[in-house]
C-alpha cells in the first residue's frame, strides 16, 4: 500500500489499495476516531480514508474540481458544520495554523461535534441559525474560505449574507447544492445555473461546477471567488 500527496492538493493524499486510488487525508490526532472513518498506517502515520459518497468535497475532487482553496493554515466559515465528518478532513488539511468555524442550528447535532472539536482544537463550534450572521459576528473573524452546506431554499442567500461579512477579498466560496431543497420541480443543472448566477450578481465571480454523480445524486459544488 502506497501513499502520495495529491498533485496539485496540499494536505490531501492519494493511497493505492490493489491498484484503486483512494482519497486520504493525514490525522492530526493520531488514534483518535472523528467518526467511523477507515484508517490505515502507513509509513508510521495515520491517514484516514476521505469517502466521497460520504462528504461532497471529497466528491469533487474525484470529479475533477480543478481548484481547492482549502490547505494548511487556511480558516475557514463552515456553515452547516452538522457532526464534523467533512470538517474533520478539513482540520487535518488546515492543521494547527488554521482554523474552523463552525455553524450549526441543530443542538443535539451539535452535541456530537463538540468531542471532535476538544480532540482536534482547530474547530469553533458554534450554536447558531447562519441566517443570523448577527448572532456570531462577535466570535467568527475574517476568514479565507466559506463552505456553505445547509440545503435550504434559500441558501445561495444564506452563503451571500455570510460571505459579504466574513470572506476576505480574494477568498473563496464553496456551496454545496442539493438541487431538490430549492426547486424540487427544476432540473437540477437549471437549479445550479440559478445558483450561480444569483452568485454572480452579488459580486462573486465563478470558478468551476462540479456534479456529484455518481456519489451523490441531483448535488453540485459551486466554488466561486469574491
Amino acid at each position: 500500500m502506497k501513499v502520495v500527496e495529491h498533485e496539485k492538493f496540499k494536505g490531501v493524499y492519494w493511497i493505492d489499495q490493489g491498484g484503486k486510488k483512494v482519497l486520504a487525508t493525514r490525522n492530526i490526532v493520531p488514534g483518535f476516531r472523528s467518526y467511523d472513518e477507515t484508517v490505515r498506517i502507513i509509513g508510521g502515520e495515520e491517514y484516514r480514508i476521505w469517502d466521497p459518497r460520504r462528504s461532497k468535497p471529497a466528491a469533487a475532487i474525484m470529479n475533477g474540481l480543478r481548484t481547492f482553496p482549502i490547505k494548511p493554515g487556511t480558516k475557514i466559515l463552515y456553515l452547516g458544520i452538522a457532526s464534523g465528518t467533512t470538517a474533520s478532513h478539513f482540520s487535518d488539511i488546515i492543521g494547527k495554523e488554521g482554523l474552523i468555524y463552525g455553524v450549526e442550528v441543530s443542538q443535539r447535532v451539535l452535541r456530537d461535534l463538540l468531542p471532535v472539536s476538544e480532540a482536534r482544537r482547530n474547530i469553533v463550534p458554534i450554536l447558531a441559525s447562519a441566517r443570523d450572521v448577527e448572532s456570531y459576528i462577535d466570535i467568527v473573524e475574517e476568514v479565507d474560505v466559506v463552505y456553505t452546506d445547509v440545503a435550504q431554499r434559500d441558501e445561495a442567500e444564506i452563503l451571500i449574507r455570510n460571505a459579504d461579512v466574513f470572506l476576505k477579498r480574494g477568498g473563496y466560496a464553496l456551496i454545496a447544492v442539493k438541487a431538490s431543497s430549492i426547486d424540487v420541480t427544476a432540473p437540477p443543472k437549471k437549479v445550479y445555473r440559478m445558483v450561480q448566477e444569483k452568485l454572480m450578481q452579488n459580486g462573486y465571480n465563478p470558478v468551476q461546477q462540479v456534479d456529484l454523480s455518481p456519489y451523490d445524486q441531483k448535488h453540485a459544488i459551486i466554488l466561486v471567488k469574491k
